[in-house]
């Protein structure tokens, strides 16, 4: 298969016809004896995933070729490791723009709660309420970068989505959902953040990453439940994201910072 336009964008683009996971492939490549043959921005795309993996140890599994499964390796130099942390929630904000972007009416002032394109904290997309992507990171054993893996539904009628509340760019009436087209595009919205979060120092106020990503964070304003790790939960109002890209949940009356979890968006008031 050929990717002419996303090959432009990234430093280096493996394609694999079938893999596990793209993810693990590029963290063994990345950390190995040879990880100077993968530079900054190095992107592997498979044709199927089947051992894909989300958060919380879920499997994440693209049938093939309707699906865009994909992972970008991120290797800044002179970054602290502490902004590492900004890296999934800008993946999930190139995302939300590619997707906007892709069904034309995501972004419009005045579109319906069904077209709305948003990202649930940390980097699920959502048009309206059904989750279109989800991204997880993942931090090289040796400390010096991180990748991000993307699953983006591309063609899937209802039936064929794994769960109601989902949806794929056919369903949200996209303009195109030729595979090269769309990953060009958000590694094109991604290297942009990713560039400007480098230029700013790690800073992302600076680099007006931080502005951007509360712009499209759908969680905000919202009532949410909070699964934590060990199987804890808060309940309260989200109210904003931190400079550490945390969300800051108002639990009665008490701001909590939340920097890890399973975020549910509860019902509108």
């Amino acid at each position: 298969m050929q990717f002419e336009r996303s090959s432009a964008v990234a430093a280096k683009l493996v394609y694999l016809a079938s893999t596990g996971s793209t993810n693990t492939d590029l963290v063994r490549w990345a950390s190995g004896a040879d990880s100077g043959d993968w530079p900054d921005f190095t992107t592997v795309v498979a044709g199927e995933q089947t051992e894909g993996k989300g958060r919380s140890g879920r499997k994440w599994v693209s049938p093939a070729g309707s699906s865009l499964s994909v992972s970008v390796l991120l290797t800044p130099q002179g970054l602290p490791l502490t902004s590492f942390g900004w890296f999934p929630l800008l993946a999930g904000l190139a995302m939300s723009e590619t997707v906007a972007g892709l069904i034309d009416h995501g972004a419009a002032v005045g579109a319906s709660e069904s077209q709305k394109v948003s990202v649930k904290w940390p980097n699920d997309v959502l048009v309206g309420e059904r989750k279109i992507s989800g991204i997880l990171s993942e931090l090289l054993p040796n400390l010096r970068g991180v990748v991000l893996g993307s699953g983006l539904n591309l063609t899937q009628t209802q039936d064929e989505l794994p769960i109601e509340a989902a949806t794929s760019l056919a369903i949200a009436g996209a303009t195109e959902t030729e595979v090269d087209v769309v990953l060009a595009r958000y590694l094109t919205n991604l290297k942009h953040w990713y560039l400007r979060l480098v230029e700013a120092g790690g800073d992302a106020d600076a680099a007006g990453l931080r502005f951007a990503v509360v712009a499209a964070c759908g969680s905000i304003g919202r009532q949410v439940r909070v699964i934590l790790p060990g199987e804890r939960e808060l309940r309260g109002l989200a109210t904003n994201i931190d400079a550490a890209g945390r969300l800051i949940v108002d639990v009665a009356g008490v701001p909590t910072e939340v920097a890890a979890g399973d975020i549910v968006h509860l019902r509108h008031n």
